[in-house]
């Protein structure tokens, strides 16, 4: 299944240009062209990285969650060499059926496990040979530790014993950690910038997944310096912060038309929500901002601009979203996009919640986990993970966004950045909820 997809050209003349107060060299932009049909030519990976100190050089455009063998084996036909998946996305058996007709050691697979009750070092051989069962294969490129959501899970005893287990048995390479924020509500609060780095101190990890994107900066920024110190290899996700301002807009629209009563925090909450939503509307009309897989496409070419990042972690659920993708690899940053990138930082990028920013935690009365709501529903409206997103938040038992409509929003009051997080969560709650 061939798609035509264009390529940019990369010359540019200029010295140097300034996206979100970041001087950056000129050789982050392209040349300004439309995107033109290649004469039905597939899109292929044109970049490869090293990965830290593993020395394996990855494609800049790596899989993330897809439940399609054949989306799985198209990307790998285009070059993609980095897989990303875990016990938790259920999608392990896919991507061992789709690589049974490949070099397994031209391919990098990075899995991870999560931090639960049983932190015994039996407990996560167990399931770690579960993953082997599922990929099909001997050997695991990668195991994580699955969102390290404070110092404590960072250095769990049990998982590292049996990481060092699976390595004197040849069946692990390699040990890295993920990074969505921390879920701590209660004082001492630990961001995600400070975990990572506790985790760059303990010298065992040699490679990260966190958030990075154009918007949240300032929160790893950091972190990626230090991992270059130290030779530690850096993926990334979420770096695509746009699609959350279309879905909410959609969503206000929605809840008008429905016309149903409301409670009035619940309505005063939207309201503060909508206020900014407004604001950000009469932004995109006045800087023509409407085209969100643009914006998507320049985001990604952002972050691939550090040179500190090994690859971007994508889902791509279908062959559309593979070749879009692959398609960016190799590319730059145009001088379009970058200025187009910083006017929705100023406009609509004010509605973004950022992963593993934790400001609003502590001060909410009913100690929910912000951070956790906040992610369950990225996977909802980012990742199409509509039914794990919400057995996630089901599994709060009561402990959720549902609150918030009785609340005064105190969580406001803390957000550095002027989000209207009571009026997000409570509309959250109406999507995973289904109330």
């Amino acid at each position: 299944m061939k798609k035509m997809i264009g390529r940019r050209n990369f010359i540019r003349n200029s010295t140097l240009g300034i996206i979100g107060g970041t001087i950056v060299d000129r050789n982050l932009f392209s040349k300004e062209k439309e995107d033109k049909d290649q004469n039905g030519i597939e899109p292929e990976i044109k970049n490869f990285r090293v990965l830290g100190r593993t020395g394996f050089k990855i494609s800049d455009i790596s899989l993330g969650i897809s439940h399609n063998a054949q989306v799985v084996r198209k990307a790998i036909n285009a070059g993609v060499n980095y897989i990303d998946t875990a016990e938790s996305y259920k999608n392990q058996p896919v991507i061992g059926e789709a690589i049974k007709s490949f070099d397994r050691k031209k391919i990098f697979i990075t899995s991870k496990l999560e931090i639960k009750k049983d932190r015994s070092e039996a407990g996560f051989i167990k399931r770690f040979n579960k993953c082997l069962k599922e990929l099909g294969t001997n050997y695991i490129d990668c195991m994580m530790i699955h969102s390290a959501e404070n110092i404590e899970m960072l250095k769990t005893p049990g998982f590292h014993s049996a990481m060092d287990q699976m390595k004197k048995e040849g069946k692990l390479k390699y040990v890295g950690v993920s990074n969505h924020g921390s879920n701590w509500f209660v004082a001492p609060k630990i961001p995600m910038a400070a975990i990572l780095n506790e985790a760059v101190k303990d010298g065992r990890f040699d490679i990260f997944l966190m958030a990075y994107n154009f918007i949240q900066e300032d929160l790893g920024a950091e972190v990626i310096k230090n991992c270059v110190k130290e030779n530690i290899g850096v993926t990334l996700m979420k770096v695509n912060p746009v699609g959350k301002y279309y879905v909410i807009r959609d969503r206000i629209k929605k809840l008008e038309k429905e016309g149903k009563k409301v409670h009035p925090l619940y309505r005063k909450g939207i309201g503060r929500f909508k206020k900014k939503a407004d604001e950000a509307e009469k932004f995109i009309k006045k800087y023509n901002l409407n085209n969100p897989r643009k914006i998507r496409n320049g985001a990604v070419r952002y972050v691939l601009g550090n040179k500190g990042v090994s690859s971007v972690v994508c889902t791509m659920q279908n062959f559309d979203l593979a070749d879009e993708f692959i398609g960016i690899s190799g590319t730059k940053l145009t001088l379009t996009e970058s200025k187009t990138l910083l006017r929705y930082k100023e406009g609509p990028g004010r509605l973004y919640c950022r992963h593993g920013c934790n400001d609003c935690e502590s001060s909410c009365p009913s100690g929910l986990k912000i951070n956790d709501i906040m992610r369950y529903n990225h996977y909802y409206d980012a990742h199409n993970r509509e039914k794990y997103a919400m057995k996630k938040y089901l599994e709060l038992n009561g402990k959720d966004a549902g609150l918030c409509t009785e609340c005064e929003g105190y969580c406001e009051s803390s957000c550095s950045y002027g989000l209207p997080v009571q009026g997000i969560l409570s509309m959250v709650h109406k999507n995973l909820s289904l109330c």
